[in-house]
């Protein structure tokens, strides 16, 4: 038996304005080099310009994004006897949920624009609307694990 202490699960903070942890999952995410004020800037004046161009709760539309860009199964290699197979692995909400909003952000930076706000808030409606770069992403890996289903006895 360890000596140590079984370790204590982080409670999540709420942000300040939406009281919502969603928020600042995305928050956290599009932060770079600690600068947090300048990701919560970016952040809220993307939900602004949602709020402003669809005239529905941002919030909604943020749900509803990240809720068609995460993934079911995703695909990780295994190397067997020599060879190196891709195998698709079902995984948990809470990880599928991290890579949708990698995917939503990794999209809208790559995305021609004028400013990050304008571009997140583009590609956060485009994936309500299952359009636009991230949904693809999703899609390939969805095809891929599809693909190589056959080689799910490896997991």
């Amino acid at each position: 038996m360890s000596r140590q202490s079984t370790v204590e699960k982080k409670i999540e903070k709420f942000d300040p304005i939406y009281h919502n942890r969603l928020v600042i999952m995305v928050v956290n995410c599009i932060l770079k080099h600690g600068k947090k004020s300048l990701a919560c800037r970016i952040f809220y004046q993307s939900l602004k310009k949602i709020q402003q161009k669809i005239e529905k709760n941002p919030l909604i539309v943020l749900r509803q994004a990240i809720q068609k860009l995460t993934p079911k199964l995703i695909v990780k290699s295994r190397r067997v006897s020599g060879s190196t197979y891709q195998v698709p692995i079902e995984i948990k909400k809470k990880e599928g949920k991290i890579l949708a909003i990698h995917w939503l952000l990794e999209s809208s930076r790559k995305r021609s624009g004028q400013n990050m706000h304008f571009k997140l808030s583009y590609e956060i409606m485009d994936a309500a609307r299952e359009k636009g770069n991230a949904i693809r992403k999703k899609e390939e890996i969805h095809k891929m694990a599809e693909s190589n289903k056959a080689f799910a006895h490896y997991h």
